[in-house]
């Protein structure tokens, strides 16, 4: 198989588009940072750490041989499949924001679903490359989708509804691009509308963020707050926004604005230009690992780099209508923006492995 260049375009637009990030981050976080910590610096200090580090997980990951991967995908999963019932269990996992998906190292924290997500598409497209024929009929799609479901069940165990939807979306989009019968999917939406709407009743916190998106100002000082905030940044916007440095909202107004919301900030300050140039970003990203996912002549690492365009696609567009108020809110990151390293590390080991495949 003839080598090939990296796709140098994909490259040097993550890295440029992680470095606005890291800035914004500082914008977004100052102010709270220095009441907090007393260091106006402390997260953008945390978050460039992972950046540097992800620089050199990407290249190395640009270089490995898939094949090798693709022989130990199953290990791969095993693995992450052990620190997702790891994190779990009280005493090891962390719990934060309400949610037990976090294993705390020392001021870091890991978070296992974000390398689900990986293990969960490498698995898949080793298993779409092998049975490319069974995968006409419903008895050959039950495994993965077994597999899949497995996983869902114990990201919503943590709870964590928001990476759960991210993965299960990014995997029901690749299984039907394998080609799986259109009737399927139209029985597994049914399905999967009368879970969501079962998950929903079964946590009272999910029925509030479903009335608090309809009508947010129905409790604005509750379930609300948060959206009503991130409308008030994006609102006075305008075309040019009020400048760098110069978001109201980051003033204990929307809370921690460097993880979910931080589009809203990027919107704030930015206006309309800024949504432009972070929308063109990720619809520039995905057309980039579209197009060498249809070029490459290997169909498991043809699934892997669609599989990795779609997660990122899927996780930023999630995003977007959540800050918006198009959903309610799920606690989506949007990669290589908001402020968490297990997030940045896993976009930036995707987008190497995106590299490799366009090596071939």
């Amino acid at each position: 198989m003839k080598k090939h260049h990296i796709d140098y375009a994909l490259f040097i637009s993550v890295i440029i588009i992680s470095i606005f990030g890291i800035i914004m981050i500082y914008s977004a976080s100052s102010i709270w940072a220095e009441f907090k910590y007393q260091d106006a610096f402390k997260y953008v200090k945390q978050q460039g750490l992972f950046f540097l580090v992800g620089i050199v997980v990407m290249i190395i990951t640009s270089k490995l041989d898939l094949n090798f991967i693709k022989k130990r995908a199953n290990l791969i999963l095993g693995v992450c499949f052990l620190l997702l019932i790891l994190v779990l269990i009280p005493g090891i996992g962390s719990v934060r924001n309400g949610s037990r998906s976090w294993f705390g190292i020392g001021g870091f924290g890991i978070q296992p679903s974000e390398f689900a997500k990986l293990g969960l598409i490498i698995f898949v497209a080793k298993y779409l490359s092998k049975h490319q024929k069974e995968m006409k009929d419903v008895k050959g799609a039950l495994p993965v989708f077994l597999v899949v479901g497995l996983f869902f069940l114990l990201i919503m165990l943590e709870p964590d509804f928001g990476t759960a939807m991210v993965l299960a979306l990014t995997l029901v989009a690749l299984i039907f691009a394998s080609g799986l019968k259109i009737s399927f999917f139209i029985k597994l939406g049914v399905l999967g509308l009368i879970g969501i709407v079962a998950l929903i009743i079964a946590a009272p916190y999910r029925m509030a963020r479903i009335v608090s998106f309809l009508n947010p100002w129905s409790d604005p000082l509750g379930s609300g707050y948060q959206i009503i905030q991130s409308l008030y940044a994006i609102g006075p916007g305008g075309i040019l926004g009020q400048g760098f440095l110069n978001s109201r909202q980051k003033h204990f107004y929307l809370p921690e604005p460097q993880t979910d919301f931080i589009f809203s900030i990027i919107s704030e300050e930015f206006g309309f230009l800024g949504v432009l140039i972070v929308c063109g970003f990720f619809f520039f990203l995905f057309y980039r690992m579209l197009k060498i996912a249809l070029r490459s002549n290997d169909l498991f690492q043809k699934y892997l780099a669609l599989g990795l365009g779609l997660l990122i696609f899927i996780q930023a567009s999630l995003n977007l209508a959540v800050v918006v108020g198009l959903i309610p809110v799920t606690g989506v990151t949007l990669p290589f923006f908001s402020y968490g390293g297990s997030s940045l590390l896993i976009s930036m080991i995707s987008v190497g492995l995106v590299l490799n495949v366009s090596r071939k």
